[in-house]
Parts: C-alpha cells; structure tokens; sequence
C-alpha cells in the first residue's frame, strides 16, 4: 500500500528522462518540474504488484472537483503502463502535485466520466488523440481522490 511517504524512497521508472524529472521535481519540493509550458505534472508513487515495493513517475495531469486526473496512455502502446497495473492491484498511491504531498485512492473512471474527462485532458495535451488512434485499447483515464 503506497502512502506519501513512499514517494522519497520508491524506485524510479525505467525511463531515463521520466527518472531524472522524478529527481528533480522532488529535490526541489516541487517548485521545479509542476509546470511546464502550461503543462502540470505530478508525481505518483505506486506499490509494485509483483514486489510490493514503491515504484513512482511523473505524469500530466488534471483535475476534477477535488481529484487529480491521470491519463495511462503509455504513448499510445497496445498494453498498460506499470503504474497503472500496479494500481490497479492495490489503489493507494502517494501523490505530489506542486508542493501538496498526500495519500490518495485511485479508481478508473467509469465509461461516462472517461467520454467527458477525455475531452478535457485531450485539451490539457492534444497528443492523448494522437495516441488513442495508435492503439486498439480503451486508454484508462485514472482518478487520485485525497485521502489526507
């Protein structure tokens, strides 16, 4: 069960650029790396569903209501990123959004709040098109509820 906390001591993603930006963004207490060209990234630490040890990435997101929005579009590959996998098998993840740190509940969105939040984070980042038409699958839409 990732928490907060997890997120200074879980393993980095593979990806090297997507690593480094982790780094960085929690060295600086996420004052660096939240936003970028009117992108907002987060962090999300999940618990590896095969190890259960923490594993984290940085992600675009958005938001609706009270929760954060994630996209697992993994560029528009034919099968799920880890992160989501890993949440999917155990839903509480440690989230950094800017300087907020916390414990959050992650759920897929249903069909109906996927149709609308779809739209907005397509808005957010056009490329979550691009990489709908690349792939056969349903690209999940995720949503980080706070928890503390």
């Amino acid at each position: 069960m990732a928490v907060a906390a997890d997120l200074d001591r879980a393993t980095d993603s593979q990806w090297d650029w997507v690593a480094e930006q982790t780094r960085t963004y929690l060295a600086s207490g996420g004052t660096e790396g939240h936003e970028s060209d009117g992108l907002y990234t987060l962090v999300l630490a999940t618990t590896g569903r095969r190890t259960g040890r923490p594993r984290r990435t940085c992600l675009i997101y958005g938001t609706s209501g009270d929760d954060f929005v994630v996209v697992a579009s993994k560029a528009g590959a034919d099968e799920d990123p880890e992160w989501f996998k890993n949440l999917q098998a155990e839903p509480s993840v440690g989230v950094q959004a800017g300087t907020r740190r916390f414990t959050a509940r992650a759920r897929t969105a249903s069909p109906a709040e996927r149709a609308v939040l779809w739209h907005r984070m397509a808005r957010i980042f056009p490329l979550y098109d691009e990489y709908a038409r690349k792939t056969d699958r349903v690209i999940p839409i995720v949503l980080l509820t706070p928890q503390d």
